[in-house]
């Protein structure tokens, strides 16, 4: 009767004996994890048809403590932000590098108190096997909390304070500091900024390469005049400035719905764009390329932000030690400037 007892299944450990790898290689391999030889890959997979050998998805949750998935975590105040254009190309870039790697993507938003709560739950129990954070203004507990997690955790873009460990961000002082300098080459003296919400490090950037840009030209910058990143922020924004420095003529919006909302207001206005003032944006999104006139900005690569962070946070899940990257970004002119 033993002939009938059911055939044993092979082990990683035999895989990568036949293959002549250590076992952590042929995980690695049988992971889909990068930076592994052509030849110890090919070794490997050899092993495994010759052995017949099947991963066993639960067996591997169970031995590895991974669950399978990886969170993004976007600390903001509005359900609605998943659905605007910016945190929809980073879902997409992050998506597709996961699914290379075999997660899935969880979204969570750290919109309220509880919200907050919740995600701080997941860092401490291990309910994903990494997290990357994403929008976190000064003082947000989460980063503090993510710092102490005992999982990956890569952050998109740098939040305030000490830089973290891991993180993806742009150059967003030098793509503001290019803006700048195309208003003032067009002649422009002057130039003034709408930033973003001055307690985020992004907006704070920006608005460092905008005054860097205008003190090498020898110009007075004006004081940042904050909006909120959105298009009717941008055009309240606009508007007061319009009222106390009435003589403005170019304009830096540190993102493209808030320059949409200062062509409003210009127009509004009576000013022309660009004969009067000139305007640039930043982040290239479509938005940008409908606008009247068609609003030149700074590309960043949103797309590939989203895809490096989970690419980041995948070389973390399987022992790597990536370092931080930062993306370069251009100016596409456009006829508003």
């Amino acid at each position: 009767m033993a002939g009938n007892a059911p055939r044993r299944q092979p082990t990683m450990d035999e895989v990568a004996g036949l293959a002549g790898v250590s076992r952590s290689v042929a995980s690695r391999v049988l992971n889909n994890a990068p930076h592994v030889s052509r030849a110890k890959r090919e070794a490997v997979e050899r092993a495994v048809r010759q052995l017949g050998y099947v991963r066993n998805p639960t067996a591997r949750a169970l031995a590895t403590r991974q669950t399978g998935a990886a969170a993004l975590v976007v600390s903001g105040e509005d359900p609605s932000i998943f659905a605007d254009p910016f945190f929809a190309q980073v879902i997409v870039g992050a998506s597709a590098a996961l699914e290379e790697a075999d997660l899935h993507l969880m979204l969570c938003l750290a919109a309220s108190e509880r919200g907050r709560k919740r995600v701080e739950e997941l860092l401490r129990s291990r309910g994903a096997d990494g997290v990357m954070l994403m929008a976190l203004r000064d003082g947000d507990p989460l980063a503090r909390t993510a710092e102490e997690a005992e999982m990956p955790v890569v952050f998109g873009g740098r939040p305030g304070g000490p830089a973290p460990r891991w993180y993806v961000d742009v150059d967003n002082a030098g793509g503001a500091r290019e803006a700048t300098e195309h208003l003032i080459s067009r002649g422009r003296t002057r130039v003034a900024a709408i930033c973003g919400p001055l307690d985020t490090e992004a907006a704070r950037a920006r608005y460092r390469g905008y005054r860097d840009a205008m003190l090498a030209a020898g110009l007075r910058p004006y004081p940042p005049r904050e909006g909120d990143f959105t298009e009717p922020g941008g055009a309240a924004a606009t508007a007061a400035l319009l009222t106390q420095h009435p003589q403005v003529d170019g304009v830096f919006a540190a993102n493209d719905n808030m320059g949409v909302g200062a062509l409003r207001t210009l127009r509004e206005a009576g000013r022309l764009v660009p004969d009067d003032v000139a305007v640039v944006g930043f982040d290239d999104l479509a938005v940008a390329q409908v606008a009247d006139p068609p609003l030149t900005t700074v590309h960043q690569p949103i797309r590939a932000l989203g895809r490096e962070m989970a690419r980041m946070l995948v070389a973390l899940v399987n022992g790597q030690e990536p370092t931080p990257l930062i993306l370069p970004t251009r100016l596409v002119i456009r006829s508003s400037s």
